[in-house]
């Protein structure tokens, strides 16, 4: 490359970079005359804001103090639930120990009911069994009995045989 070149090709440069300091100069201006008009406005505010401080710090002081009284109870409140629920297990424990000697209770009588009904059914069983036996059989035989004098009482008031016009369907079939 000629020196010209190495020149002209300088000096371009030389002229950008004054132009990029002259857009930042200028950018420079802008930011100070916004910085100025942002603490024209910020400055009247100052006093008010120191004010507020103490008020703050005084309401910080109160938070501290409520979250530590809040800390408090919530221990407090911890621990008596803590009670409660070991006091719930166990209340709960004999609750259960009841239901279970109770239902031991009722299967062991319902067991025993079952078996007094069972004697029951067997002695109601054995009675009319020896109702039927000692009452009904001589009955039947008394029945019996008087069916056979009957019988034989009419047989022997009749007499003589029956004529065939007398005879009944049962005696036709032998006839």
């Amino acid at each position: 490359m000629d020196q010209n070149t190495l020149l002209y090709v300088m000096t371009a440069f030389v002229i950008i970079a004054a132009i990029a300091l002259c857009i930042q100069a200028a950018m420079l201006v802008a930011v100070s005359k916004t910085t100025k008009s942002l603490q024209g406005k910020i400055e009247p505010l100052v006093p008010k804001v120191e004010a507020l401080v103490p008020r703050l710090e005084s309401l910080v002081e109160v938070t501290k103090s409520t979250v530590e009284q809040s800390k408090k109870q919530i221990a407090e409140i911890t621990y008596q639930a803590g009670e409660i629920l070991a006091s719930t297990k166990s209340q709960l424990a004999m609750v259960e120990e009841v239901v279970t000697d109770a239902t031991a209770r009722a299967k062991a009588q319902m067991e025993r009911v079952e078996l007094v009904l069972d004697d029951t059914v067997s002695r109601a069983h054995e009675t009319v069994a020896l109702v039927h036996t000692g009452i009904m059989r001589p009955l039947r035989e008394i029945n019996g009995i008087a069916a056979g004098i009957r019988t034989a009482l009419a047989y022997l008031g009749r007499g003589s045989r029956p004529s065939v016009a007398q005879a009944t369907s049962d005696e036709e079939m032998f006839i």
